[in-house]
Formats: structure tokens, sequence, C-alpha cells
């Protein structure tokens, strides 16, 4: 699992919206409440929250594929693992 202080709400909901799922579905994929991770989403700059809600959240949308970005110069992002 990567370090995920550095990830931000931001890169939550892009990574959300890249992999066309809803904040439901993916709050039951990291078995925490929805509300919790609209909160998450909603954080200005890192993610805000109890370490275990954020970890479970970061580790959802690892395993079906997403990459966090830092800020390597060109600022933080979220893409896609190649599948091959």
């Amino acid at each position: 699992m990567s370090d995920f202080n550095h990830i931000t709400g931001k890169q939550l909901a892009a990574a959300r919206a890249l992999l066309g799922i809803g904040q439901v579905e993916l709050a039951a994929s990291a078995n925490v409440s929805a509300p919790t991770l609209r909160r998450m989403e909603a954080s200005k700059g890192a993610i805000e929250g109890l370490t275990n809600n954020v970890a479970a959240v970061v580790r959802a949308l690892e395993d079906v594929g997403i990459i966090f970005i830092d800020s390597n110069g060109n600022g933080p992002g979220v893409r896609l693992r190649d599948p091959s």
C-alpha cells in the first residue's frame, strides 16, 4: 500500500470518477460509511479521517488499479495501472 499521508481528498474523488463508481459503492468496498467517504473527499489538502478508514479507502482504490501520483513537479494526480 502507498503512503497515504500525501493523498488529497480531490485525488480520492478523481480516482473514483476515473473508475466510474459512486461514493456508496466505494464506501461499501472499503467498509466505511458513505458520509465518512464524503468527508474524506471534501478534505482540503491531505485526507482527513481516522487512519484505518483512510487506509481502507486507499487500499480499495489501489486494489482495483488506481495509482496515486504525488506532487512530482506537476501536482498530485491519479491514474489507472496498465492491466497488461
